[in-house]
């Protein structure tokens, strides 16, 4: 393969020298001046064009195992009804490429040095703001000749061969600057494809093809167009380090502690209260208080019992807003720390944040990231739980931080502190829109007040149980955003500065993306099926253009959201939610005072596997349009359109993409069992077991919950089930015993369940487990994205998915068919 490639450049160089007019294309100087001084040639043949074709065609045929190229029966059973081995052989290709290029840039070159001196030189040049606005203006005429250069389409694939090099060797290179180029680098190239989009592809005639043409261009415009404000989202992570308090714990200001609660059951909110009843501060300044927007009886004993303030109201009006609103004025805090009733808080919480109140006056908010120990759907259902990253590890551990670099850190309704005078100079949380958090944020920016986000998690909640749940939590979250969109846009109105603007423009624009991601969804059945060409221009000239953009695009977010969002996923995510998401950002768009709250249901179980088929439907209607449209795309390739067999092509391996992302989001849709009420968590801590005969064990945990702790011992030969026994751990110089009884025995390892619990049984094993100071802060996932691995692993899932699918089809219709032949006389 690697020679076979060294002959192809070769000969790729020399066809290209000629049109050209290189005489000696081993001569850099007249590359050069050919590429850069002289007039572009006229478009001449490239005498590569059927070489390369040919080399591709036998090349795929070896791969797939076809043996005769002109018989089109093989190719057809290669293409459609064998297992998918040429995507795993390309990609192990592929791999095998950058890991040498890796290995000789480590061994040649230091470029951990090569970094760290690009990072010290920018940090010991400190241009102030006007000199950075004067070298960015200077930089405009090279960005705009880059972007807006004609060029023919070999000439845009070298352009896009040199930048694609460069961007490899930028790859290699750690730190921010090199981070930077390679944004630069992807900015061009998308600019330059946006560029011959609009200039040259668009039909000239008015025909369903220039409309098509024109739905397809807005989609594409809306997808750079947050890709380019995240770019700047993210461009510099602020990485706020905590401040220490004053010595003197007298000096500390006061702190009422706000739990909002309306259905959820009291077992969901009862650790969250104990947690906060533990948090470190002194007892005469903080205050902890049940909203509960329920009027529950047991929710109002429970909070007697444990000694907290129980509010209620005797309406429900504003839903989550109106009950915080309500309870700022029956309490007299300076600060009000907000947790969701599933969000319990670590001890450390309060003196972890308050510190940035105290150095900064104008700080009204501080934030920390929700973290949550039980699995979302997608962890769940795929089965990919700590090996990949969640849904909103790309917002909480990246996208904030780059927020509080510009000043735009955002409220998310829990986990987070609010100063009261600054909240009340704003009218309090604000209650026009669904998402009362993000609202109120912009309105103390508007008002001048800073906020500050601190990326360690410091409480922990329950995520959504099904897949449903999470479709529900997400559509009032893309609701109540585009209505701040709508009634209070952040590019309008006074109070903000450019960078805020952005973040909140950014923040706001990207839950629209479901009618765009149907787009594309759908986009190629208009030429399988309509033979509407979206795209005026030729095959290669497309895929010249196409190829440097999505290239680089994949490495620069691969190198800057890497370790929060692997490659290809971002596509699974908003294709399980598009459709559900685009009517209503569309309806609220339109008509911004309708909808109402819906709270997140949390705590629940799923008694049996089952498949969700009607949250499914839409998934399974995509996957029937690009499935038949993938068929025609075979039989327009073989014999309706043998004169474009380039574009058919192109359109088949879009669809072939559709086909396996969409598998991906039916596998989320199988619902897995999940009979546990009490989540466990992994916990790793020495302890003792206390036997009733008077003998003690040494031990270590391994996992806890609410309602039992697993251990491993050295031996458990002298221990069997139902034994009852003590369970001892350690927070700081004291031991705490539970009572428990030992319910399962495997190997060494143990898992016990606790009985007989008192409530200040309770607090305290909240407080040796859920609420450690240490509880969140290694649980992050440090593995790094590889896009080709990404890739792979998609492609795995949505085959799988398939499966099920498949699987799920065959037993319904099994089912069916013997109620059938029961109820048959």
């Amino acid at each position: 393969m690697n020679f076979l490639g060294a002959r192809l450049a070769k000969r790729l160089l020399f066809d290209v020298a000629g049109p050209l007019g290189v005489n000696n294309p081993r001569n850099l100087k007249e590359w050069i001046w050919h590429l850069f001084v002289l007039p572009l040639p006229e478009q001449q043949p490239v005498p590569l064009v059927d070489p390369l074709v040919r080399w591709i065609i036998m090349t795929t045929a070896a791969a797939i195992g076809v043996t005769e190229l002109t018989n089109r029966h093989q190719w057809l059973h290669c293409l459609v009804f064998l297992p998918p081995q040429p995507p795993l052989w390309i990609v192990r290709q592929l791999q095998h490429q950058q890991a040498t290029i890796r290995h000789l840039a480590h061994r040649y070159v230091d470029i951990e040095r090569i970094g760290n001196q690009m990072d010290q030189l920018s940090a010991a040049l400190p241009l102030s703001l006007p000199w950075r606005m004067l070298i960015a203006l200077s930089c405009l005429p090279v960005l705009f000749f880059c972007i807006t250069t004609p060029m023919v389409w070999y000439m845009q694939a070298l352009f896009g061969l040199v930048t694609w090099s460069t961007a490899l060797m930028l790859g290699a290179i750690p730190g921010q600057i090199a981070r930077l180029f390679l944004i630069a680098l992807s900015l061009i190239t998308t600019l330059r494809y946006l560029w011959w989009r609009i200039s040259s592809t668009l039909s000239t005639t008015y025909t369903l093809d220039w409309l098509f043409s024109l739905i397809l261009l807005a989609a594409e415009f809306y997808a750079v167009l947050i890709m380019l404000m995240g770019y700047f989202q993210t461009a510099w992570p602020l990485q706020r380090k905590p401040v220490p308090l004053p010595k003197n714990p007298a000096t500390w200001p006061s702190v009422d502690v706000f739990i909002p609660t309306y259905n959820e059951p009291l077992r969901v909110l009862k650790p969250t209260v104990l947690a906060a009843l533990g948090i470190d501060w002194p007892r005469d300044r903080i205050h902890i208080h049940v909203l509960d927007d329920g009027r529950r009886e047991e929710i109002r004993q429970f909070a007697n019992y444990a000694q907290v303030h129980y509010v209620t109201r005797s309406e429900n009006t504003h839903a989550k807003a109106g009950n915080l609103n309500h309870t700022l004025k029956h309490s007299s805090a300076d600060f009000i720390a907000i947790f969701d009733c599933d969000h319990i808080p670590t001890r450390s919480f309060l003196q972890l944040t308050m510190g940035w109140f105290l150095k900064d006056p104008r700080c009204a908010m501080i934030q920390t990231p929700h973290y949550f120990f039980s699995p979302d759907p997608f962890e769940r259902n795929l089965g990919t739980t700590q090996r990949i990253p969640t849904e909103g590890s790309l917002f909480y551990d990246l996208i904030q931080d780059g927020n509080d670099f510009w000043n735009a850190a955002f409220f998310c309704g829990s986990c987070a502190i609010l100063r009261r005078s600054h909240l009340l100079s704003i009218g309090g949380i604000a209650v026009e829109t669904v998402t009362e958090d993000a609202h109120t944020a912009l309105r103390l920016h508007r008002h001048g007040f800073t906020t500050a986000y601190l990326n360690v998690p410091q409480a922990a909640g329950l995520a959504t149980e099904n897949l449903a749940s999470h479709i529900g939590q997400r559509i009032r979250w893309a609701r109540g955003m585009t209505q701040i969109f709508r009634i209070d846009n952040p590019l309008l109105g006074k109070g903000l500065n450019l960078a805020q603007r952005i973040c909140y423009t950014n923040a706001m624009m990207h839950f629209m993306f479901g009618i765009p991601r149907l787009v594309f969804l759908l986009a190629p059945m208009a030429y399988l099926f309509f033979q509407l060409h979206l795209i005026a221009a030729s095959a290669v000239s497309i895929v010249s253009y196409v190829v440097p953009q999505l290239l680089h695009s994949a490495l620069s977010n691969s190198r800057t959201q890497g370790q929060y969002r692997h490659s290809f996923w971002a596509e699974v995510y908003e294709s399980v939610l598009a459709w559900y998401v685009a009517l209503p950002t569309t309806a609220a768009l339109i008509s911004p005072n309708r909808g109402k709250f819906n709270v997140t249901a949390k705590g629940g179980r799923i008694e049996k596997d089952y498949f969700d088929w009607f949250i499914s439907k839409p998934y399974l209607i995509l996957i029937l349009l690009n499935a038949c449209g993938f068929l025609a795309g075979i039989g327009r390739i073989l014999w309706w359109n043998r004169d474009e067999p380039g574009t058919v092509f192109l359109n088949l391996i879009w669809a072939a993409y559709n086909l396996l992302v969409l598998g991906a989001a039916v596998g989320v849709a199988r619902e897995t069992r999940q009979v546990r009420v009490s989540h466990r968590s992994p916990m790793h801590l020495s302890a003792v077991l206390y036997r009733n005969d008077g003998s003690t064990l040494s031990c270590q945990t391994e996992d806890y919950s609410d309602g039992g702790l697993g251990i491993s011992l050295d031996s458990t030969a002298s221990l069997h089930p139902g034994e009852q026994v003590h369970i001892a751990l350690h927070r700081g110089g004291m031991e705490f015993a539970f009572s428990a009884r030992i319910a399962v025995i495997r190997g060494t390892h143990i898992g016990l369940r606790f009985e007989n619990f008192t409530l200040e049984d309770e607090k305290n094993l909240i407080m040796c487990t859920f609420a450690r100071a240490d509880a969140w802060t290694d649980r992050k996932l440090t593995e790094r994205d590889r896009p080709l691995h990404g890739a792979r692993e998609v492609s795995l899932l949505g085959l799988v998915g398939y499966r099920q699918l498949l699987g799920q089809l065959l037993s319904s219709l099994s089912v069916k068919f013997l109620r059938f032949r029961k109820f048959t006389p």
